[in-house]
């Protein structure tokens, strides 16, 4: 009965549109009042506890890197970059703007923010190019969801304190899977240019022009080298990387390229601020609920129901990943993480999989999360940039949405793709 009332106020309450963390948290606050097990206390320290770790510490200092380096110029200068590569192609613009989301990746972290960096500049200028706005958006929110694979990632930095796990690998685990992702993401574009007949820009591409833009992009470029390099080269751990990113963001955007001014910067510092709040109530009440799950012994008793479906593991698999879609439409890949990992981690050691190699599976399959409804994060982003409805933008996606699950398969039966540079 416990059980029921914390996962049907949580429904509940999400059906009536209240924010995913105050809905956990009263989901959590109800089934205490209702079960009277544990006293009201265990909420607060929850909320206390739970945030009170060192290498979530790099979460408000990786959106605040973001939030500069997005207002910064930087997100112009690598597609430009882009551009003077695979510009003169069919597709050539959509490929640029899909290369420039990865990249991104590279830099904020974060799936919203990326589509918020990029869309803001390559909606319009798809549309001026001849685009369709629905395919323009839909692609911009598609790419935009590597940002939580490529490293470093918010989502990560989460796994890796709720499993246990080192996040300086599941950085260097969500490379190659990133990688492939886009270029899946590329195919596609380049096959519906085609169809459309979307042209190139007609500038073939010279050295000389890729070296001048390079050049003028050159402190943007470096920065995914100094945070990941820095890293796997004992320099600074995730979370010093972090604000070496702010630092270096904060010089490149105000003194170098001077985009980002000084008055514009508390305007910044506030964006961030708001979305860490909303992200580390997410963490605080999320933990509670995981560890009401546990009280309850739910993560072992979803374990042994899935178990006995069936004794294949592939089929096992193919269930976790077809829940981990179905969760992503509904809540937040943070919360999702938070709770998840403890029910769906030991399973996927039970079967043999490396803890590494599973959490990339876990974070690809909620970052699919970012462009389904109802919840779809990443769409609704693109909906604010482009103004197209959220319905006209969830059929558009539907192409990108299939070219990313069919690749979640192969990342999830094919370990190397994930382990291959971490061993």
């Amino acid at each position: 009965m416990t059980s029921l009332i914390l996962f049907g106020s949580l429904t509940l309450f999400l059906l009536l549109s209240i924010p995913i963390g105050i809905s956990i948290g009263l989901a959590s606050l109800i089934t205490i009042l209702y079960s009277n097990v544990i006293p009201l206390e265990f909420i607060v320290q929850g909320l206390v506890t739970s945030v009170d770790s060192f290498p979530l510490m790099a979460v408000p200092f990786f959106i605040l890197a973001g939030e500069i380096m997005g207002k910064g110029g930087i997100s112009e200068r690598l597609f430009r970059v882009a551009n003077s590569i695979v510009g003169n192609v069919t597709g050539g613009f959509a490929i640029a703007t899909i290369f420039t989301c990865m990249f991104f990746a590279a830099i904020s972290g974060s799936g919203p923010a990326t589509v918020a960096a990029i869309g803001g500049i390559m909606i319009p200028a798809m549309v001026r190019q001849g685009y369709d706005i629905k395919f323009a958006t839909a692609l911009v929110a598609a790419a935009g969801s590597i940002g939580v694979i490529i490293p470093p990632s918010i989502p990560m930095v989460i796994y890796g304190v709720t499993g246990s796990v080192s996040i300086g690998d599941m950085f260097i685990a969500g490379i190659i899977p990133g990688i492939i992702i886009g270029f899946g993401l590329i195919l596609y574009a380049y096959y519906y240019s085609k169809k459309k007949g979307y042209k190139g820009t007609g500038v073939k591409p010279t050295l000389k022009n890729f070296g001048k833009e390079v050049w003028s992009a050159k402190w943007a470029l470096l920065v995914p080298f100094i945070i990941l390099g820095g890293i796997y080269g004992g320099i600074f751990t995730p979370t010093e990387a972090a604000v070496v990113a702010v630092i270096y963001g904060l010089i490149a955007g105000v003194f170098i390229y001077r985009e980002l001014k000084f008055k514009e910067i508390p305007r910044v510092m506030i964006d961030a601020a708001l979305t860490t709040a909303t992200v580390l109530i997410i963490v605080g009440t999320a933990t509670t609920f995981g560890r009401l799950l546990n009280l309850e012994q739910i993560p072992r008793k979803i374990a042994d129901s899935l178990l006995t479906i069936s004794d294949n593991k592939f089929v096992i698999i193919l269930l976790i990943l077809v829940l981990l879609l179905i969760v992503g439409c509904f809540m937040e890949t943070i919360a999702s993480i938070i709770i998840l990992t403890p029910i769906l981690l030991p399973i996927g050691i039970s079967l043999g999989y490396d803890p590494i190699h599973f959490g990339v599976l876990m974070i690809t399959g909620l970052a699919i999360g970012f462009i389904t409804p109802p919840l779809g994060v990443n769409l609704f982003v693109g909906s604010g940039i482009s103004g197209v409805s959220i319905e006209a933008l969830s059929k558009a996606i539907f192409p990108f949405f299939l070219v990313m699950v069919l690749i979640l398969v192969l990342i999830s039966f094919i370990p190397q793709i994930s382990l291959f540079l971490v061993n």
